[in-house]
């Protein structure tokens, strides 16, 4: 039996250009109508069953949040039903139902009562929430001068210690540090060995599709997929770098397409493989132009040009690159970063061997960088570069710094920053 079940779920808001407008029109004889309509969703639906743990993944805007908030009763929709069995906690937005000017404890006891318990019932259920929070003697300050790592750690531990039948997770543990969300996660596979159910709104792939049976994917207020957590986040890779067709379903950009540019040309415009992943509005470049890195991307294995590939899978880096001057011993490097700016791994072709003796003005060409993704699930970007001696000297011509970012998806991750793929056995076991 379904404990929730939402069917042809619409929600739509008024809005206006000015705030006057809503009183004109509320006060309008002719009933004239000052606003546009804006449908934050349209006909969803999906049922989810005890024990189960549904992802909930889209771009921002997408209606995420507003689905969230219609099925815990925050917000009723335009038109549809909802129907939930069974006692709901939910974390929806980071401090959301808390008073700033109580204390945690406070903030507790407030909290167990909406959801239906006594004071006294809350006042015992302290001591856990207090250890799992981990915020010390602040649990007895107001929450106002929390940081949002301790906000999310007290909201968390109250919505898993109601001892709900749902749990609704909504971005709120993006704040936490890692020691944290580990046990949270751990929490999770808690709740679902007790057969409790779970809908988790998160941008983290890897853990959609760690800890979710199946995965929902919301674009621009609609229903796009529901099923097997890999395949739509398949779907939604598409989505990331503007490969969905809304009309027509997926259209990827294939290695195929791009090596026949100049063919294409003819009839249209040229495939463009920078186009077809996620750049950096913020990336740095630099260089005397004297080589111009014209075009590039990252392709999966599956021959597309995508900005999140697997853990695991080969992908390639590929630059097409144009000398203005002639240069001997060209250098075409690649670096992956992390958030902070910390160099993880990459290569260039001096390392590799793969130098080009030389290159005359007005050459172009492509070059390719293939290898196995073996960094953990997680966020980095990509750098790239062109650069030769002259002497002992280097010269930069193009740099690209943090041109764009790249998401790996893994259904596991291991320690560290990139898995050694260890394989292990046992041997000479005896009672």
């Amino acid at each position: 039996m379904a404990v929730v079940e939402v069917s042809h779920i619409r929600k739509t808001y008024n809005t206006y250009k000015k705030e006057s407008d809503r009183f004109r029109e509320a006060i309008s004889f002719r009933h004239k109508e000052l606003h546009s309509q804006f449908t934050a969703l349209e006909d969803v639906s999906f049922q989810l069953e005890k024990g189960e743990c549904l992802g909930i993944i889209g771009t921002n805007g997408s209606g995420k949040s507003t689905l969230l908030k219609i099925i815990t009763g925050v917000l009723q929709p335009t038109d549809g039903q909802v129907n939930v069995d069974g006692k709901v906690s939910a974390l929806l937005e980071l401090g959301a139902g808390f008073n700033g000017d109580y204390t945690g404890i406070e903030n507790i006891i407030l909290n167990g009562k909406i959801m239906g318990y006594s004071e006294e019932e809350m006042r015992e259920r302290i001591p856990m929430i207090a250890d799992f929070a981990e915020i010390g003697d602040f649990i007895n300050q107001p929450v106002k001068i929390y940081s949002s790592g301790m906000f999310a750690r007290l909201a968390f531990a109250v919505a898993i210690n109601v001892d709900p039948d749902i749990l609704i997770i909504d971005e709120a543990l993006s704040v936490g540090d890692i020691f944290f969300q580990t046990k949270c996660y751990r929490k999770f596979d808690e709740f679902m060995q007790r057969g409790k159910t779970i809908l988790f709104v998160s941008h983290d792939l890897s853990s959609v599709i760690k800890y979710c049976n199946r995965c929902l994917l919301l674009h621009k207020g609609r229903q796009i997929a529901l099923g097997d957590c890999k395949e739509v986040v398949d779907v939604y890779r598409k989505i990331l770098v503007d490969q969905y067709d809304e009309d027509n379903g997926l259209a990827s950009v294939r290695v195929e397409e791009a090596d026949a540019q100049e063919e294409q040309a003819e009839e249209g415009a040229p495939v463009v493989w920078k186009n077809a992943v996620l750049q950096n509005p913020n990336y740095v470049e630099y260089g005397d132009q004297s080589v111009v890195i014209d075009d590039f991307g990252i392709i999966n294995e599956d021959g597309e040009v995508s900005s999140v590939l697997m853990k695991g899978t080969t992908y390639s880096i590929v630059m097409k690159f144009h000398f203005n001057k002639t240069i001997v011993n060209p250098i075409f490097a690649f670096t992956i970063k992390d958030p902070k700016g910390t160099d993880l791994c990459g290569t260039n072709t001096m390392l590799e061997g793969q130098t080009l003796d030389r290159a005359a003005a007005g050459c172009s060409g492509v070059v390719r960088f293939k290898q196995v993704m073996r960094l953990q699930g997680g966020q980095y970007f990509l750098s790239l570069g062109a650069t030769s001696y002259l002497g002992e000297e280097l010269q930069v011509h193009h740099r690209l710094y943090d041109i764009c970012h790249l998401q790996v998806v893994s259904d596991y991750n291991t320690i560290g920053v990139y898995d050694v793929e260890s394989t292990v056995s046992y041997e000479n076991l005896k009672g």
